[in-house]
């Protein structure tokens, strides 16, 4: 009998393909055996990393080509309809899975995405949201790339689908909802951003107002809206400071014989603050809007993020994201 809850995985994707999606799906099956994944990849491939025995919850669908990560996402929409990447996605439309991770290329994914599965009702763009590390906990922050600029009412309706999303993956229905910007006044920002401040100001929403980017690690939000094109920058600005303060470190803690011995000495707390702000344990960026749970994980996954990418799958398709969005989208679009 197969499982409620189907989960598609591009196997071919990222920078690693099978070799790291597909350990990573089978642990996700034993945690999971509840839960069916499908594997989607070239047989060959595919094959070269399987067990002799699959797991009663894991399928292969084989696919003949792949999305590369250099390929323009209009020629992967167009000549790769029978990619891992299609096929997974083929797979959430037609309700033979509940969700789709992959690892490919992030412009290629939305394009097919958003061609394979449409928008929801009443949704004007999707938009990618992911957690990331904060003082309380985590921060969830959209949109990460999708859309480059955003109209007010585009960047109303990502605060109310980022507070559907962290509402669902935290529990908290309440979540906190605040605006980037260059200040917390409300007198400052461009006009784009000081009409979204009026429109998400009136929806039905706990929006604590404007926020700056030093608020996204703080205790104060739980959500922070912007654009694709700031959001990126943000986003791409976080990992480089981290592998910058690790970095440096390294090289401190190792610059001579007593250094040494203080690492030594600060070994746990070191350990524990690695773990805290470890970016692998927050992989997985949700493409939110569409008609289906859509988990773009990052091209450079090992084995933990990817099969962290996956719960974070399993989460939203239990939880009926989609649906969520669509209940609060309609009665203000």
């Amino acid at each position: 009998m197969p499982a409620a809850l189907q989960i598609a995985v591009d196997a071919m994707s990222g920078d690693h393909g099978p070799s790291v999606c597909v350990p990573a799906a089978l642990n996700a099956a034993k945690q999971f055996t509840d839960i069916g994944l499908v594997l989607v990849g070239r047989e060959a491939d595919l094959r070269r990393h399987l067990p002799a025995q699959l797991p009663a919850n894991v399928t292969c669908l084989y696919a003949a080509d792949v999305v590369e990560m250099t390929d323009h996402p209009r020629d992967a929409l167009r000549r790769k309809k029978d990619s891992s990447m299609r096929r997974s996605l083929d797979l959430v439309k037609s309700g033979q899975a509940h969700a789709c991770v992959s690892a490919g290329n992030t412009g290629a994914l939305m394009a097919t995405a958003h061609f394979v599965l449409k928008m929801l009702a009443g949704v004007e763009r999707p938009a990618i949201i992911g957690a990331i590390p904060s003082h309380g906990g985590q921060t969830f922050m959209l949109d990460l790339g999708a859309n480059a600029s955003c109209t007010p009412q585009q960047l109303a309706q990502f605060a109310l689908m980022g507070a559907v999303v962290a509402g669902d993956l935290t529990g908290n229905q309440r979540p906190r909802v605040g605006l980037l910007n260059i200040g917390e006044e409300d007198i400052k920002g461009h006009e784009s951003v000081q009409a979204a401040h009026e429109l998400i100001g009136a929806l039905p929403l706990n929006y604590v107002g404007f926020v700056e980017g030093h608020d996204i690690f703080s205790d104060k939000v739980d959500v922070v809206v912007t654009d694709g094109f700031t959001g990126n920058v943000a986003l791409k600005t976080m990992e480089g400071l981290a592998r910058m303060i690790a970095g440096t470190l390294r090289e401190e803690f190792t610059r001579s014989p007593i250094r040494k011995l203080g690492a030594l000495a600060a070994a746990p707390a070191l350990k524990a603050l690695k773990t805290r702000l470890d970016p692998r344990r927050y992989n997985g960026a949700s493409m939110i809007g569409l008609n289906g749970v859509v988990i773009k994980s990052h091209g450079g996954a090992d084995l933990f993020a990817f099969q962290r990418a996956i719960e974070l799958a399993i989460l939203e398709a239990r939880k009926g994201v989609p649906s969520r969005i669509a209940e609060q989208i309609e009665p203000v679009a």
